[in-house]
């Protein structure tokens, strides 16, 4: 305010002295002209918010208060001096003061703005440089970023990429535009560490043909924040998002069928195994959305069964302005329309007896089987439990189910069951043998129960997936730890194949296979250049002997396979889905498995390693172990 009066008394004197050609004191009515300047503008500054306004972040908003009062002060002052009239006064002065006033009270908002904005960050100059970045889209998400960033000086913005032509050889507030050609050649002339994408309206195709440009260039590709972020200006470097796995996919997601997913969950008791595990927890999260009646969480690890349980607590409360929520004791949250019940149980999917009480108890509609030893390294050196596990959990969910009439079973597969090299992955076939057995009598009885599987590839995030392993490592500064440069991967994100599971499940007939549509599959050995590209760092090589993370080959690990495949045999059949289709596959008979089954059960419990192989190779045609696995647990081999 002592600036503002400062300000002001200077834009008086200087008006005098432009129409007056005097630079002196004031004379006479000369001072009533500072005094009416100063009684007019202090009220209008107040009423009008100027001094409610934090300088740092002075913008658009502030700038339209000043405006309102310039129009009503001017009004005001020019009705005084130049229609009314001062003895003294040149009528002039109505005009000349009112447009000096406002250059210098505007000049002072935006000079604080700029000397505030940046002491914060001097401190921080000395320490490292600035990132100087790019933004992709000069588009309204691509300003919102710019000016979000330019108020807390990160990082400093030296230019726009846009397609548009229309945009180009233009600057937006200063920041020059250049087009999506020659991207490596201006990287390098304005030094630029860091590319933010800001195209949302971008398919996943030109959002991939982009990304592919910046491969190798040295730079660190980033994503916008939320428009809400956005919008408010409350941008940090922190806020912006590394690429997500659809990026370094390059996959299309399409979007999911709703009717699809709401067929056997609304209104309806659903039960997920495995729920603490990748694919499980995020059924459970998928799930929520569409309103069942309970969800019931099984899980043989306790820490696992909490984590996923407290995440679905949090999330039901934050929707309670739509359900009213019953957590596992029936603790109500403040009522509102529909309730959902949780229901974690700390059990063991061997356990009949206690699945038996469960079923009975809580009668699910719908069982999503993601319960399973996966690790193949690990189920290799551990042969007898993954069995165990994979094949006798199955069965005993499986028939719990029938016995109990749900209507729906669907068992989470996956594609290391096609002609598999490793005890998991035979694990997994014999499973989806049992389920297409149990379907075949379920038909033929009086049982009910719809059984079908869903048959997919690697999920990146998951546990034990290579790209948070990758990112780790990266981030520990190398090297990456590959099996082999040529292995090769079907890749999908978590919540794409949750989604794609439930609806799968929803249009069973009964002993479907269905499988994943996984687009092409991705050499590993590209997806860990990549992700090191888009950190902004080189692959160490014999072309790059000064880069940054090196990739080490260590060797196949014991039941690997270099390639893996979804189908058995030829020609799926579609489905009204267009990223799911329908194997055809030979299954034995009921009364032949069950035999089989039996004596492999003997065998297991004899640890004879020996027959279980035998076993393993009768069940599952096209099952060629790589090599002799040892069973840690006892010491047999298998």
């Amino acid at each position: 305010m002592i600036f503002d009066v400062i300000i002001c008394g200077f834009s008086v004197w200087f008006a005098f002295g432009l129409r007056l050609d005097h630079w002196g004191y004031f004379e006479g009515n000369q001072w009533m002209v500072l005094i009416v300047a100063i009684g007019f503008s202090f009220p209008l500054f107040i009423s009008f918010g100027l001094y409610r306004a934090i300088f740092r972040y002075v913008g658009s908003a502030a700038l339209a208060s000043m405006a309102r009062v310039f129009i009503t002060y001017t009004f005001l002052f020019f009705c005084v001096f130049t229609l009314l009239g001062i003895d003294g006064v040149p009528r002039s002065i109505g005009v000349i003061q009112p447009i000096l006033l406002f250059i210098g009270i505007g000049a002072s908002r935006y000079f604080v703005r700029y000397w505030l904005g940046g002491i914060n960050n001097v401190q921080k100059s000395f320490h490292r440089a600035q990132p100087i970045a790019l933004i992709y889209g000069a588009g309204f998400a691509g300003r919102q970023l710019a000016a979000g960033l330019s108020s807390n000086k990160e990082m400093v913005v030296k230019g726009f990429i846009d397609d548009d032509p229309q945009f180009h050889k233009s600057t937006i507030n200063g920041i020059s535009v250049y087009p999506g050609t020659g991207l490596q050649d201006l990287i390098h002339h304005l030094d630029i560490t860091d590319v933010l994408l800001a195209i949302p309206s971008a398919n996943q195709q030109r959002r991939s043909e982009i990304i592919g440009s910046l491969d190798g260039c040295g730079v660190r590709v980033r994503t916008l924040p939320g428009f809400n972020d956005l919008a408010s200006g409350r941008v940090r470097i922190s806020d912006l998002h590394d690429l997500d796995m659809n990026d370094l996919l390059g996959r299309e997601v399409v979007p999911p069928q709703v009717h699809l997913l709401e067929k056997n969950i609304r209104n309806q008791v659903v039960l997920v195994t495995g729920a603490g595990g990748s694919i499980g927890s995020e059924l459970c999260r998928q799930i929520i959305k569409f309103s069942p009646k309970s969800l019931i969480l099984i899980d043989s690890s306790e820490h696992s069964l909490y984590l996923i349980y407290e995440e679905l607590k949090r999330a039901l409360i934050g929707l309670r302005d739509d359900y009213s929520v019953l957590v596992g004791d029936d603790v109500n949250l403040p009522p509102s329309g529909m309730s959902i019940k949780l229901i974690p149980c700390l059990a063991s999917v061997r356990d009949s007896d206690l699945l038996m009480k469960i079923f009975r108890a809580h009668q699910p509609t719908t069982v999503f089987h993601a319960a399973a030893y996966k690790h193949v390294p690990l189920v290799e050196q551990n042969p007898a439990e993954g069995i165990r596990n994979n094949v006798f959990g199955t069965f005993t969910c499986a028939q719990v189910s029938l016995e109990c009439g749900v209507p729906h079973f669907i068992l989470v597969s996956t594609d290391k069951a096609v002609r598999p090299t490793n005890v998991m992955g035979a694990s997994k076939r014999i499973a989806e043998l049992l389920l297409q057995a149990m379907a075949d009598i379920s038909f033929k009885g009086d049982h009910l129960t719809t059984f079908s599987m869903v048959r997919f590839g690697n999920v990146l995030g998951s546990s034990g997936s290579v790209a948070p392993l990758f990112s780790a490592q990266i981030a520990a500064g190398g090297p990456i730890t590959l099996t082999h440069s040529e292995v090769t991967r079907y890749f999908m994100t978590i919540p794409e194949a949750a989604q794609l599971v439930i609806q799968a499940g929803a249009m069973a007939k009964g002993g479907d296979v269905f499988v994943l549509n996984m687009g092409e599959p991705v050499r590993i050995y590209d997806l860990a250049v990549r992700m090191v590209y888009l950190t902004g760092l080189l692959v160490r090589d014999d072309a790059h002997p000064n880069g940054d993370i090196e990739i080490k080959v260590t060797g196949l690990r014991p039941g690997e396979k270099l390639y893996e495949e979804l189908l058995i045999g030829d020609n799926p059949g579609a489905t009204d889905h267009p990223k799911i289709m329908k194997a055809h596959e030979e299954f034995l008979s009921w009364d032949e498995l069950q035999q089989e089954l039996e004596k492999l059960n003997v065998a297991l419990d004899a640890c004879d390693g020996k027959l279980i192989r035998s076993m393993l190779i009768k069940l599952v045609p096209g099952y060629q172990p790589n090599g002799d696995s040892e069973d840690w647990n006892w010491g047999g081999i298998v």
